[in-house]
């Protein structure tokens, strides 16, 4: 096992430990349960980043990465919907864009081609991380209440412009490979139609 799948692994263990402190009450468990959760966002950065750089880039790696995103963020979430932090609609919406982009990415991977991260989806996760930090730490600190709903509402304008730019890129993508199969399919058959001629005129 290489050291990026390591860190992957890492950040998915991370995902309990994280929901346990959001939801345990006492001394500082809020801000332990912040530093677990960006030392999990870190591991985000450094495995795709050590996987190109040591050409250590494998399908196991392809396949947990986004899914250790997903538990992690989703857990987050759906914690501070526990607490009365954040409303379940955004969450919903936001956690909702993450498996609709993950069900496109499988269903382009099945037709041949991939969907690569887009600029609206990273900035999206930036603002996800800074956002869950800061309305974890609101109890603490009142003053973050309102920088916390406008990152939150920041993160759902990402994820629905993100989800949205991600199901063009699919359509155009999938619109020309049935577009191509066509002109192939086509070709085919004029060819083997060019063929069958040529045979009748030797038979003649």
């Amino acid at each position: 096992m290489n050291l990026p799948i390591s860190l992957t692994l890492l950040r998915i263990f991370f995902v309990p430990l994280v929901v346990v402190l959001l939801l345990t009450s006492g001394r500082n468990m809020d801000l332990w349960a912040v530093v677990v959760f960006l030392l999990a966002a870190t591991t985000d950065l450094l495995d795709g980043y050590l996987a190109r750089k040591r050409g250590q880039v494998t399908s196991l790696g392809i396949l947990l990465d986004p899914i250790a995103d997903k538990l992690l963020a989703s857990a987050a979430f759906i914690s501070l919907v526990y607490l009365h932090l954040i409303s379940a609609w955004m969450a919903v919406i936001i956690i909702g864009r993450e498996f609709a982009v993950s069900g496109l990415r499988a269903i382009a991977s099945a037709e041949g081609f991939s969907l690569e991260v887009s600029e609206l989806g990273k900035t999206k996760m930036v603002f996800q991380v800074v956002a869950i930090t800061v309305i974890v730490l609101e109890r603490r600190l009142p003053l973050l209440r309102l920088p916390g709903s406008v990152l939150l509402w920041m993160v759902v304008l990402f994820a629905l412009a993100s989800a949205g730019q991600y199901f063009i890129s699919f359509w155009k993508r999938l619109d020309n490979r049935i577009k191509r199969r066509v002109l192939n399919h086509r070709a085919v058959l004029r060819t083997g139609e060019k063929e069958q001629e040529e045979k009748d005129v030797a038979a003649q």
